[in-house]
Parts: C-alpha cells; structure tokens; sequence
C-alpha cells in the first residue's frame, strides 16, 4: 500500500500559495502585494551592485567549497554582531555568540529547538497578530504558544499599554518573540522608550527575549533599526536574536541568516556556543557558505560598506515614497479606510484594513493580490500600478 495513498494533500502556505495563484493569473494588469519580498519600481527584486562586486571578487578568489564550521565562518560571525550591536559594542561584543544559519526562518527555528533542550516546560508568547510562520516554526520543535495584545484594529495602530500589561504576567522562563523593527504583519514598531520598558520588564520577570530582526535598515536605518537589540543587550537579560540578510542584502536565494546569544558573561556564551554547536548539528550539519561570503565580503571594505548602505537607503526611501501614494492616492478617491497608518507604519508591511470579501474581491475581480488578513507589502506598489490599486481598493471598499 502506498505510504500516501489515505492522507489528504496539506493545504498550502497562505502567502507563498498566493504566490502560485499570482503567477497562474493571465491578467497584464495583475498585480502582488502578498509575499515579503522587496520589489523595485520595475516590479522585479534587484540584484545590489555592491552584491555584483562582491560576487565577482569572490570568484576571482577561487576559495574551496568545503564545509564550514557548524557555526559558520568567524568572519561572518564578527560582521553580524558589527550590524546588531554598532561600533563601539565592547562587552556587549564579548558575551555574545553567532551561529550562521539558513535564512531567518533557520535561526528562529535553531533557536526554538537550542530553547526546547533546557526550557521544554515553558510556553512562547508572540505577538497579536504575528507572522504566520512564527506559530508553525515554535509549534514544531514543541512549544506551546500563546500571544499577547500588540495590534489595535480598529484604531490602526500599536496598542503598547496593553501589551506591557500582558508581558509583566508572564512567568519566568517563559519566552517572549518579539519583532525588532517593521513589524510583520502591521508595520507598527516600537519607540526607544517602549523598548526601554520592555527590556526592565524581562529583566524584572525573568522571561527570555527573543529577537526576530530580518528587516534592519528598512525602518529608519542601521543605527536607529537595531534599537530594540541594544536595549535588550544593554539591560543584561539572557538573549536570542534571528537576523537574515535577505532584505537589506536582496540575498532571498542565499540563506543567509544568524542566530546570535548573548550572555551575561563571556563563559556562559562560551556554554552557550557549545551547545548552539550541537543543536545546529543535527537540523543542517554546517550551513551555506555563499550568502555569508558576499555579507562578509561587503561589510569587511569600507568602500562596498558604503555601497550598500546608500543601496539600501534607496530602497528605504522608495517603501516610504509608495506608502505617501498609496495614503495619497486612497484620500484623493474618497475611500472611507484609515490612511494616516499607511505613512506613520515602517516596513514594507501594513494592514490596509480591507476585509475577507474585499480582499476576495481584488483578487477574483482585480488579480491584485493580497493576504486575507489585509496585509499588504507596499513595495509591491510601482509607477505603472499605484493609480490601478487605488481604484480598485476604492471600488472594494465602496461596494463590498
């Protein structure tokens, strides 16, 4: 008997099956605001110049395709902490460990499978709302989940009061997902003051921070992005942080992620660091090597630093350009949806306010496609299709 022959097919990913469907679509008007893929206003993901440079310097340097560490490169563990903590870390440098992992979604999950060896007992909080993968990535190594209040929706916008309130219940040794910048699905992020508290409540209640951090730079830049990491880092709390390059590097194909730990001492992220070592050896044995050399390669010379950096100030600015358009565009048609969100949120996500029906609508009638929920990346938007979506949305919300 066949091994599948009596199991029923598993549904496919919300986001990425609206992908599939998108691609299917034979309307030249159709348009993809679903998947968290940062597009160009030619609508195609580019490929950073400072990537190309890396790349060709990698090849002329014929390195060898063997293995690296189980944690990766030293180098590229160095340039991770460099982006996470600034110049001038010092202590904080020192008490912190970084595994290169595969993708964003490889550290979240090294890390939720390093957590389930010594807090098996304990549950994950994430957000209200969150992204999607968080419940299925913690779900899988073992945890239960719970959420905590983070969205108001039907003021559009960070509901903190109650979400402090909530984070000062949970019990010690219990962990707490938290996004660092450009919050997915919302857009809505935290102040530095916000952080601040949030950083005495876990040290005051002993839960365990952990940092999901794929969009810095996207925000409001380098420096003012990784905010929420100093706080943490700064007020002592026993940390995990997921970082990905896909983003800000346009690495999507690369995998190029990290898990970092901080400690408070040296020794225990030495501890830490051992058995980091021996939980990634059993998910993927040693990670991809080339993602990781075009981040080294970049960030180690201050000519291609300075590359990137103005790169991805473009695409910053492009997001915050689409985001006043889209705010412009639905005010000047009328549209009775909340708009000034659209421009205060950070990030290339935000939820529109559109409905199930509405959404079903853009996409059956309109071949825009959106995630049901109303979220919607905005760097999907371009030139050629801002006055479309406009219209049609404007059309969704006034007969749907």
């Amino acid at each position: 008997m066949s091994l599948w022959k009596n199991i029923d097919p598993a549904p496919p990913d919300a986001i990425l099956g609206l992908t599939e469907a998108f691609k299917k679509d034979r309307n030249p008007n159709k348009v993809n605001l679903g998947v968290g893929i940062y597009k160009a206003d030619n609508g195609r993901t580019p490929v950073l110049e400072s990537v190309r440079e890396a790349e060709r310097r990698i090849l002329d340097a014929g390195e060898e395709k063997t293995y690296l560490p189980i944690t990766g490169s030293e180098a590229y563990g160095e340039a991770v902490r460099g982006l996470l903590f600034g110049e001038n870390a010092g202590a904080m440098s020192e008490r912190a460990v970084t595994a290169h992992a595969p993708g964003g979604t490889g550290a979240l999950r090294l890390g939720a499978d390093l957590l389930q060896r010594f807090r098996s007992a304990s549950t994950v909080w994430v957000s209200d709302p969150t992204w999607a993968n968080h419940h299925g990535i913690f779900a899988a190594a073992g945890f239960e989940i719970q959420s905590y209040p983070y969205y108001d929706r039907e003021n559009s916008r960070l509901d903190f009061d109650a979400m402090l309130a909530a984070l000062k219940d949970v019990p010690a040794n219990d962990i707490v997902l938290l996004h660092v910048c450009c919050h997915n699905p919302t857009g809505e992020d935290l102040s530095p003051e916000q952080w601040e508290a949030l950083a005495a409540a876990a040290c005051e209640k002993g839960w365990i921070p952990f940092l999901d951090f794929a969009y810095q730079g996207f925000a409001e830049g380098l420096e003012a992005d990784r905010r929420g990491v100093r706080a943490m880092a700064e007020a002592g709390p026993d940390c995990l942080i997921a970082g990905s390059f896909s983003k800000n590097f346009g690495l999507y194909c690369e995998r190029a992620g990290s898990l970092t730990l901080t400690a408070h001492t040296a020794d225990d992220a030495a501890t830490a660091e051992s058995h980091l070592k021996k939980t990634a050896r059993v998910l993927y044995s040693n990670p991809p090597a080339h993602g990781a050399r075009i981040v080294t390669t970049i960030l180690d010379d201050p000519t291609l630093a300075a590359q990137w950096k103005e790169e991805l100030a473009g695409m910053r600015r492009r997001i915050h350009a689409m985001r006043r358009q889209l705010a412009d565009g639905l005010r000047s048609r009328d549209v009775p949806l909340e708009c000034d969100h659209f421009e205060r949120q950070q990030g290339m996500f935000s939820f529109s306010g559109l409905n199930g029906e509405q959404v079903d609508f853009l996409r059956d009638e309109k071949s825009i496609y959106i995630v049901r929920s109303g979220r919607i990346n905005v760097s999907g938007l371009t030139a050629d299709n801002i006055d479309y979506v406009c219209e049609s949305i404007a059309e969704a919300v006034k007969t749907r």
